[in-house]
C-alpha cells in the first residue's frame, strides 16, 4: 500500500505541470471514446437491390425523405385548380358602350330636327327648305359619332333602325338592352361560354314589344356587348399552388420505423430509404464519431472548469483531480462490463449497474457538487453504453435511471458518513431505483408479468445495495492510497475504543480529560469560522498522545503526587515537556495516522516558549539561549492547527484558575491570543484577524458555559459572608 501511495504521489506531482494535466484529460477522453465507440458506430447491412430481407429492418434515427417530400408537394401543386378572375368592370364598360350608342342616335335625331327647323325658318321663294335627310345620311352622321371599330362591327341595319326610331323608342330599347346585358354579364363568362351568353341576351330582348327593326337592332347590340369576363389568373394560381406545396409536411422516416419486414423484397424505393438512413455497407458516415467527440469535449470541459475554479491548495486540488480520474475510469469500466451483458438479450440489464457508487465515493472523499456533476456525466455515458435493442443512439430510460439512482445516494449521505449510513444510502437508492423503474414501465402503458416485475425489483435492489457495498469496499483503499482524511475516517478515529485513545485514557487519564475539553473548544471555534470542526475535534483527541510516554511529568496526570520537575534542572524539564510533541508525532506516524492528525500534534505548540522553565533557568544562568526552551515547531499551517493550539493553551490556563469568573476568562483568552499573535505563531496559516476575533469570542462563550458551576456571583458571596 505504501508503494502504491508513493506511486500516486508521483503522479500527483506530475499534475502540477500544465502539460501533464492536459495529458490527463486527453487520457480520460480516450477512455470515454473507446468505451462508447462501438455504441455509436452506425449499423451496416450487407443487402443488395431486389434481394429478400433476412430480418426486419428499422430506421436507427429520424431523417427526412426529401424525394418523397418533393413528390408529395408536386402532387399537391398539381391538384390545385387554375384560378379564373371575374372582371366585373367589363360589365360596366359594355353597358356604357351600348348606352353611348343609343345616346348618339338620339343626338343625331335631335341635330337633324334642329337643322330642318332652321332651314324652314330661313327658307325663301328663291331658296326653299331641303327637307329631312335620307336614312343613309343619318346613318353616316351616326357613324361619325362612333369609333371606327364600333362602326365596322355593327351592321347598317342597326344604325338604320336607331336613326329611324323616336327618342322614346330609343330610351325603351336602351333600357331593355342594358338590363339584359347586365343580367348576363354579372355572371362568369368564360371563352367557351361567350356564345351561350349571347344567346341568353338575345332571348331576353327578342320577346319585347318593339318594332321589328328596333328589336333586331337591340338584339344585335346585346350580342355585340356580351364578351368574355372570366380570365386565367396566373399569379393567384401560382400562390395557391405554393401554399398547397408549403402545407405539405415533410415526409420523415421516423426512428424505429420499419423500413422493410423480414422476407419482403427490397425494391428500389426501400433500397433508397436504407441508403438514406445510412444502413448500407457502402455508406460511410463520420457524423456519429464527430458527435461523440464533441459530447466528450463538453463533459471534460465541465470537469476541467470545476477543478479550475476550485478554491483549495494546489496540492490538494491535484490529489482530488487524480482521485476523480481513477473513480471515473473505474465507474466507466464497470459500466462497460455490465453493458457487454446485453448480448444475452436480458431486458433492462443496465438497471443492475451500481449507479450510486461513484457519486457517493466522490461526495465522501471530495465534494458534493463534483459528485452531482459526475452523476450527470455518468447518466449521459450510460444512455449511450446501454443503447442495445433501442432505436437511436441514446437510451433515455437508462440515463434517467442512472441519474436518479446516483442523486438518491448522494443526497441521502449526510456529513456523518458512518458505514451504516452508507448502507442506508444504498438502501434508499434501491428504493428510488425501484420507483424509477416502475415509472419508466408505466409511462408507455407497458404490460408486464409478475415475473418481469420481480426481475426488475432484483436489479434495483442489487444496484442500490451493490453501490453501498462497493463504496464501503473501495473507500479504505482510496483513503490509504491518497492519504485522504474523509469524514467517515475521522468518525472512526474518534471512537473511544481506538487503541491510542484507550492508551491515553488508561495511562494518562488527566491528559485524556484535557484532550476532550480541548476538542469541545476547538470544534466549536472551527465551526464558527467555517473550518473543519470534526478534524479539529479528532486532532485534539490525539494532540497530546506523546504525553503517554512520560505521563507523570505533566501536571494534569500527577493527581496530588510529587512533581518530578521539582528534582530536575530547568533544561531537563523543558526537554521532557518539549519531547511530547515529537514523541506524539512519531507514535501517530507509527500507527499510520492521517497526515492532518500528525500535523495538528506537531504544530499545536508551534515554536512557543516554555516561559516557566526559561525564566527559572535564567535565575541560574543568565546567558542561556531562549531557543533551547522553544518547541521545535513547525508553526500552525492550517486553521485547524491554529485553533487547536489556542484552545490547548486556553483550556490549560483556565483550568489552573481557582475561581474562573467570566471577566477573568475573557481577559485570559485575549491575553493568550495576543501572545500568539505577537510571537508570530499564526503567521504561516491562512487565518484572518477577523476569524481570530471570532475564535476568541467563541472560546470565551464555551468556557463560560463549561465553568459556570464554579463561577461565584455576588449573591453567593454575600451568603458566604453571612454564614461566616
Amino acid at each position: 500500500m505504501d508503494k502504491l501511495q508513493k506511486y500516486f504521489i508521483r503522479i500527483r506531482k506530475l499534475l502540477d505541470n500544465t502539460f501533464f494535466r492536459i495529458l490527463f484529460f486527453i487520457i480520460l477522453g480516450i477512455v470515454l471514446y473507446a468505451a462508447m465507440y462501438s455504441n455509436v458506430k452506425p449499423e451496416k447491412l450487407n443487402v443488395s437491390l431486389f434481394s429478400v430481407a433476412e430480418k426486419t429492418i428499422r430506421s436507427p434515427g429520424t431523417v427526412e425523405d426529401k424525394k418523397s417530400t418533393e413528390n408529395k408537394r408536386k402532387d399537391a401543386r398539381d391538384q390545385v385548380q387554375d384560378v379564373y378572375a371575374l372582371k366585373k368592370e367589363y360589365t360596366q364598360n359594355r353597358v356604357d358602350l351600348i348606352t353611348s350608342i343609343f345616346q348618339s342616335a338620339v343626338e343625331v335625331n335631335d341635330e337633324i330636327k334642329e337643322e330642318v327647323k332652321k332651314q324652314q325658318e330661313t327658307a325663301t321663294m328663291e331658296k326653299p327648305a331641303k327637307g329631312e335627310p335620307s336614312v343613309a345620311d343619318k346613318v353616316t352622321k351616326l357613324k361619325a359619332k362612333l369609333t371606327s371599330t364600333v362602326s365596322d362591327d355593327l351592321s347598317d341595319q342597326v344604325f338604320s333602325a336607331l336613326v329611324q326610331s323616336s327618342k322614346d323608342e330609343l330610351s325603351i330599347a336602351k333600357d331593355l338592352t342594358v338590363t339584359a346585358i347586365n343580367n348576363v354579364m354579372t355572371k362568369r363568362i368564360s371563352a367557351d361560354e361567350v356564345e351561350n351568353a349571347k344567346k341568353r341576351v338575345e332571348e331576353e330582348i327578342k320577346y319585347t314589344t318593339q318594332n321589328d327593326n328596333l328589336r333586331l337592332a337591340a338584339v344585335e347590340l346585346g350580342r355585340y356587348a356580351v364578351i368574355q369576363n372570366e380570365f386565367y389568373d396566373s399569379v393567384a394560381t401560382e400562390e395557391l399552388r405554393q401554399q398547397a406545396a408549403e402545407s405539405v409536411e415533410p415526409v420523415k422516416i421516423l426512428q424505429g420505423q420499419i423500413i422493410v419486414e423480414e422476407g419482403k423484397l427490397i425494391n428500389q424505393d426501400i433500397y433508397r430509404q436504407l441508403k438514406l438512413v445510412g444502413l448500407l455497407n457502402n455508406e460511410k458516415s463520420f457524423k456519429p464519431f464527430i458527435g461523440l467527440g464533441m459530447l466528450i469535449i463538453i463533459m471534460l470541459s465541465a470537469i476541467c472548469y470545476y477543478f479550475y475554479q476550485m478554491k483549495s491548495h494546489p496540492e490538494k486540488r491535484q490529489t482530488h483531480l487524480l482521485l476523480f480520474g481513477i473513480i471515473f475510469i473505474l465507474s466507466i469500466f464497470i459500466m462497460k462490463i455490465v453493458s457487454m451483458l446485453q448480448i444475452f438479450n436480458y431486458a433492462g440489464i443496465g438497471y443492475i449497474f451500481p449507479a450510486a457508487m461513484g457519486g457517493m465515493i466522490i461526495k465522501i472523499l471530495i465534494d458534493e457538487k463534483l459528485a452531482i456533476l459526475m452523476s450527470i456525466i455518468m447518466a449521459v455515458c450510460g444512455s449511450i453504453l446501454f443503447n442495445e435493442g433501442v432505436t437511436g443512439t441514446l437510451n433515455f430510460s437508462e440515463g434517467i435511471y442512472f441519474l436518479f439512482s446516483a442523486l438518491a445516494g448522494i443526497l441521502f449521505l449526510s456529513g456523518q458518513n458512518h458505514r451504516s449510513k452508507i448502507l442506508q444510502a444504498g438502501s434508499f437508492a434501491a428504493i428510488v431505483n425501484l420507483l424509477t423503474i416502475l415509472a419508466l414501465l408505466f409511462l408507455p402503458n407497458g404490460q408486464f408479468s409478475w415475473l418481469e416485475y420481480g426481475y426488475y425489483f432484483i436489479t434495483a435492489l442489487v444496484s442500490g445495495i451493490g453501490s453501498a457495498v462497493l463504496t464501503i469496499g473501495f473507500l479504505p483503499f482510496l483513503e490509504a492510497s491518497f492519504g485522504i482524511l474523509s469524514t467517515m475516517r475521522l468518525i472512526e478515529l474518534s471512537n473511544p475504543n481506538h487503541p491510542l485513545l484507550r492508551k491515553i485514557l488508561i495511562e494518562a487519564p488527566g491528559t485524556y480529560h484535557h484532550s476532550v475539553m480541548v476538542a469541545n473548544l476547538a470544534e466549536t471555534a472551527c465551526e464558527a469560522i467555517g473550518a473543519n470542526g470534526l478534524l479539529a475535534r479528532v486532532g485534539s483527541y490525539y494532540h497530546d498522545i506523546g504525553k503517554t510516554k512520560r505521563p507523570n511529568f505533566f501536571i494534569e496526570n500527577q493527581m496530588h503526587h510529587e512533581n518530578p520537575h521539582d528534582r530536575l534542572p530547568p533544561d531537563k524539564s523543558a526537554h521532557i515537556i518539549i519531547a511530547h510533541v515529537t514523541d506524539g508525532a512519531n507514535m501517530l506516524k507509527k500507527h499510520h495516522m492521517p497526515k492532518e492528525i500528525v500535523d495538528i500534534a506537531e504544530q499545536h505548540h508551534g515554536t512557543t516558549l516554555l516561559k516557566f522553565f526559561y525564566h527559572k533557568a535564567l535565575q541560574s544562568d543568565a546567558e542561556i539561549k531562549e531557543d533551547e526552551f522553544r518547541y521545535p515547531g513547525p508553526k500552525a499551517q492550517s486553521k485547524e492547527s491554529a485553533v487547536v493550539g489556542i484552545a490547548d493553551s486556553v483550556e490549560a490556563a483556565v483550568r489552573s484558575l481557582s475561581q474562573p469568573t467570566p471577566e477573568l476568562i475573557e481577559s485570559l483568552v485575549k491575553k493568550i491570543v495576543a501572545d500568539r499573535l505577537q510571537d508570530g505563531q499564526l503567521n504561516e496559516c491562512d487565518i484572518t484577524i477577523k476569524e481570530i476575533e471570532i475564535v476568541s469570542h467563541t472560546l470565551c462563550e464555551t468556557l463560560k458555559g463549561i465553568f459556570h458551576s464554579r463561577i461565584e456571583y455576588p449573591e453567593m458571596t454575600k451568603k458566604k459572608v453571612k454564614q461566616g
